[in-house]
């Protein structure tokens, strides 16, 4: 058992993007990295021999209110926890269930305490606290596991994001203090994680990036960002944080995004990133590619018989053509929402592998500029 690792390999000399190794009980992870999301124990329409051997994924994600709600906590410590319960050896992320509970806006209530809110299963009432949400992010056994914070809304005025930011400040010396008190459960070492809040403040922002830092825990999280605000904003502060954040420790930016975002912000010093956008545009028939953005459904895809991508390092997206694909889709054979899944994963993954290709190589910026370009193409 050993606490998380972070072995910075190199700095890019004309920007801020990195390139290292993260290291878990669960295995390594090459940085910077793209991490599928699966929120109930399962990235969907997707396999986990499917995520290893197609999508190459290191690391996976699950959801701490999900999985709470369902299977529940008792099933979870049955089974050993969720690396046993859903088959994937390799390491695991929770987020706290801080952003689930948000968008409940509705049914929820915030008190000092924590917070107060109704399944969306089944209307059942409920209270997370921060030292029970690390109570059952230990059940659940991610290697990664998130502070409870407040996501404030986009936009929100400054008093009320000041509120939020303190609130969460407070929330997380409660976090640790529980997790330093509890004990890995399954005989492997649990990190956890802060996250930065302060919405689209700048002073904000520079408050909670200090007082995270201050923390020197395993790892960094950038969290209230990609929740409406515009992407120069987006940049603006994610860029802000990673400047105060500490150098050897990974540095993990929440829920973001497009494969132009995700480049941009390795620019800035991201190492980490997750987001469910490939499998759900998967899902809805919107391919990204190395040569741009497909939409499947479009009657120009019925007679092509390209690849998907033979530009990328896929055996799904080499071996299933466009007109295939089109046609799965319309028939709304389930097989199709698999092979777009898996496709936008695969590519997600190789983007972020091709970035540190060019991190290691010193022509990053240059590289990533026209990859831009490129992406944001609609063919």
């Amino acid at each position: 058992m050993a606490v998380l690792q972070f072995e910075l390999e190199v700095t890019d000399q004309v920007s801020k993007a990195r390139a290292g190794t993260i290291t878990t009980d669960h295995g390594q992870i090459q940085t910077p990295i793209f991490m599928p999301v699966g929120t109930a124990g399962s990235v969907k329409a997707v396999s986990q021999q499917q995520l290893k051997e197609d999508v190459q994924a290191q690391i996976i994600l699950g959801n701490t209110y999900h999985l709470y709600l369902r299977p529940g906590l008792d099933v979870l410590e049955q089974a050993g926890g969720l690396h046993r319960f859903n088959a994937w050896d390799r390491p695991i992320l929770t987020d706290s269930g801080g952003y689930q509970v948000f968008s409940l806006a509705s049914s929820r209530k915030i008190t000092e305490e924590g917070v107060l809110f109704q399944s969306h299963i089944d209307g059942s009432r409920h209270l997370f606290t921060p030292e029970n949400v690390m109570d059952i992010q230990r059940t659940i056994g991610a290697d990664i596991i998130m502070a409870f914070d407040e996501c404030p809304p986009y936009p929100s005025e400054y008093a009320y994001a000041k509120k939020s930011m303190e609130l969460t400040h407070r929330w997380l010396d409660r976090c640790f203090t529980q997790f330093n008190n509890t004990p890995d459960k399954y005989g492997y070492t649990q990190n956890l994680f802060p996250i930065i809040q302060g919405s689209t403040f700048a002073d904000l922002r520079k408050a909670s990036s200090e007082y995270i830092a201050s923390k020197n825990a395993a790892g960094n999280a950038i969290g209230g960002l990609s929740v409406g605000e515009p992407d120069n904003m987006m940049y603006e502060y994610t860029e802000l944080c990673c400047d105060l954040l500490p150098v050897h420790k990974p540095r993990y930016l929440m829920g973001v995004g497009t494969p132009w975002n995700i480049l941009e912000c390795i620019a800035l010093g991201v190492d980490m990133f997750d987001c469910v956008m490939p499998t759900r545009n998967g899902r809805n028939a919107m391919l990204f590619t190395s040569k741009g953005v497909i939409n499947i459904d479009n009657k120009k895809w019925e007679k092509d018989n390209s690849p998907l991508d033979d530009g990328i390092d896929c055996t799904v997206s080499n071996l299933y053509s466009k007109a295939y694909l089109r046609h799965l889709m319309k028939a709304k054979e389930i097989l199709g929402l698999t092979i777009a899944s898996v496709h936008n994963l695969a590519f997600y993954l190789w983007l972020v592998k091709e970035a540190r290709k060019h991190i290691q190589a010193g022509d990053f910026l240059s590289w990533k500029n026209e990859q831009v370009q490129i992406l944001q193409q609609r063919l």
